[in-house]
């Protein structure tokens, strides 16, 4: 169970890094891919912050989670200086792809062939 404060500093990263991905993301990634924070877990000494993006636009998604890897440096250097005054130390970042709505597009065509080939029973 995540601590209020855990949760405020979480919110408070989730909104900036997602500025500085707008800023700075076409430098990394390239125009055509689009990344998106979806949460950010912090740790118990809000040392860390654990990063959930989702890619889209990408077929090689790993790449990308590498390439964000190769420039944590310079995002972490970005986030601070936007986060500076509401933190007292600035976090260590680490960046996870997220593959919750790659699951979800997984059972909904799954759900969808069940039902085309009629295994789903009746619908009320």
């Amino acid at each position: 169970m995540e601590t209020k404060r855990q949760l405020q500093v979480g919110e408070l990263i989730k909104r900036n890094f997602s500025i500085v991905l707008q800023h700075e993301g076409r430098y990394i990634y390239g125009d055509e891919v689009l990344v998106t924070v979806t949460g950010v877990k912090m740790s118990s000494d809000l040392g860390l912050a654990k990063i959930y993006v989702s890619i889209f636009n990408s077929e090689q998604k790993q790449v990308v989670i590498l390439q964000l890897a190769e420039e944590n440096t310079r995002l972490r250097q970005l986030l601070a200086h936007r986060i500076k005054k509401h933190v007292r130390r600035i976090p260590n970042i680490d960046v996870y792809e997220d593959e919750t709505l790659d699951e979800m597009y997984k059972l909904n065509s799954l759900f969808d062939k069940l039902r085309d080939s009629k295994q789903m029973g009746e619908e009320e």
